[in-house]
């Protein structure tokens, strides 16, 4: 067992190291799979986070076969296309949901990540590239810049600091991130895990001219989320009068982009964040505006598709318990991060469901000449845990 004294150690130079990178830009993918033969992976400026390599899922019976099966293009029409974000700080939350994704995934081999990362983040896009290959060698993915100067100056402050991150504005941009091939997609939080087929997700309809489908709740108080100025101006509360606004959370969507992008709703999005600036009409980050948008004319999908607030609150992170019904995605939305409350030896009884999708292997010894792990967890030993939903 590692002495404690050791361990604190190793994780405040982590922190320090996060912090102080050399900075550097890059946003293709490379060969590189690993440093040091695979001992360990660089981010940043210090080799300390590392990741075990997936298992090589593949395709089962009755696949769509890609039209390149040597270079997958992302404008291939057999695929699902999900959308991430990938920084730093939720780097490990986002190596597991990728990983319970093609894990559940009836073809694994159809499914392309697009991973938005922020222009200023302590790890480059260049070195989270090397990373996502290294970790899963055979996956389809492909890594944007975000410029934090896109939104920066429309952010306002919010009730947790992490709220205000440029990087949670990204889903705004996608419809330009994005080629304009890709006509749909997923979009997916860092601290979610699947247990179930994406392409179930990805094969509900939006019917009508809806632009984005989610798991809706008409029960909760959905005047909570905006200011007592925003309901007693007649004007600005006007815009939910011909509409039945329920709350959703923006952590799971599918969105139309081809729809996202006739309507401009980035613009719209836009519209209200600069208002936010000249008026306080809501206290949370990104998700008040897509309400503003969207509540009311939003695809209803199941429950199962977003069992959110497993993280808490956005103040106290305080254990919660799953929702009555089916289960297919989990999603540790709040304050509370399952390997935050892991590493610290605080978890939640449900932060153990995330345990087998997470790759992370802690470095237990250092060596100034070079650092190697004494003992890893193997993927292969992790057991699912889609049998305690059944």
């Amino acid at each position: 067992m590692l002495p404690f004294r050791l361990y604190a150690a190793v994780l405040f130079v982590f922190s320090i190291s996060l912090l102080f990178p050399p900075f550097c830009i890059g946003i293709r993918s490379f060969p590189t799979r690993a440093i040091d033969g695979g001992d360990a992976f660089e981010l940043g400026s210090a080799p300390w986070v590392r990741f075990s390599e997936a298992p090589d899922y593949r395709n089962g019976a009755g696949c769509a076969v890609s039209l390149n099966r040597e270079m997958v293009s992302s404008c291939d029409p057999s695929l699902v296309h999900i959308a991430m974000t990938l920084d730093s700080e939720y780097l490990r939350g986002s190596v597991a949901a990728v990983h319970s994704v093609i894990k559940h995934a009836s073809c694994p081999e159809n499914v392309f990540f697009h991973f938005i990362a922020a222009e200023f983040d302590p790890a480059s896009p260049r070195v989270l590239t090397k990373l996502v290959r290294s970790t899963f060698p055979s996956l389809n993915f492909k890594v944007y810049i975000f410029r934090e100067d896109t939104v920066i100056n429309l952010i306002s402050s919010s009730i947790r600091q992490a709220l205000e991150n440029p990087l949670n504005y990204a889903r705004n941009y996608l419809g330009d991130i994005l080629g304009q091939c890709v006509d749909r997609v997923i979009y997916l939080d860092s601290d979610v895990v699947l247990v179930d087929d994406i392409h179930k997700l990805w094969n509900i309809s939006l019917t009508g001219s809806r632009v984005i489908g989610a798991p809706e709740y008409c029960h909760a108080n959905f005047t909570k989320y905006f200011t007592d100025g925003f309901w007693s101006d007649p004007v600005l509360s006007r815009v939910f009068s011909s509409r039945n606004p329920c709350y959703f959370n923006t952590g799971v969507m599918v969105m139309d982009l081809v729809r996202w992008r006739e309507g401009n709703y980035r613009k719209r999005i836009e519209n209200w964040m600069e208002l936010q600036r000249k008026r306080r009409i809501y206290e949370l980050g990104s998700l008040p505006p897509f309400l503003l948008v969207f509540a009311g004319n939003v695809e209803a999908i199941d429950h199962r598709w977003n069992q959110h607030g497993l993280g808490g609150d956005n103040v106290r992170g305080s254990c919660r318990s799953l929702h009555p019904g089916p289960v297919s995605l989990l999603h540790w939305s709040g304050k509370g991060k399952p390997w935050v409350r892991l590493e610290t030896k605080n978890p939640c009884p449900l932060d153990h469901l995330w345990v087998p999708y997470d790759l992370y292997k802690p470095i237990h010894h250092l060596n100034p000449a070079k650092f190697q792990s004494l003992s890893s967890i193997s993927a292969s030993t992790l057991i699912g845990f889609s049998s305690y939903l059944s």
